[in-house]
């Protein structure tokens, strides 16, 4: 059974730092190209960062360049974000995905997705 579970969410102060995880199940991440999205009420999903095996490529929002970090742990099968320097603009539901193929770019974009996450809530207070 494939699954992706998106954990680390949560409430933080704005200026603050949460880590965000997906681990996967049912196959290698490493196989895949990984993308974390977010999606804030009444916006459209958007893709934060993404990272591709196929290419070695990771690709950020201009939103988040230099403040988010997407990494990975292939003995655990896990992807991870690390969100430094939060904002209330950054508060949204975020979820990870994975593209069986694709550059980082081409995944962010919302192409070639084969599974979904269940969210995991970021609340950033001012």
């Amino acid at each position: 059974d494939v699954q992706l579970q998106a954990s680390g969410g949560g409430l933080v102060q704005a200026g603050g730092s949460l880590r965000l995880s997906c681990a996967a199940y049912g196959f290698t991440s490493d196989d895949y190209a990984i993308g974390w999205f977010r999606q804030a009420p009444g916006k459209e999903r958007e893709g934060v960062s993404c990272m591709s095996s196929s290419d070695g490529s990771t690709h950020y929002a201009d939103s988040v360049k230099g403040r988010f970090t997407i990494s990975s742990d292939n003995a655990k099968n896990t992807v991870y974000l690390q969100m430094n320097s939060l904002t209330p603009e950054d508060t949204a539901v975020y979820y990870c995905a994975a593209a069986p193929y694709g550059s980082s770019l081409y995944v962010c974009r919302d192409f070639g997705i084969n599974y979904w996450g269940k969210g995991t809530q970021v609340t950033v207070s001012s």
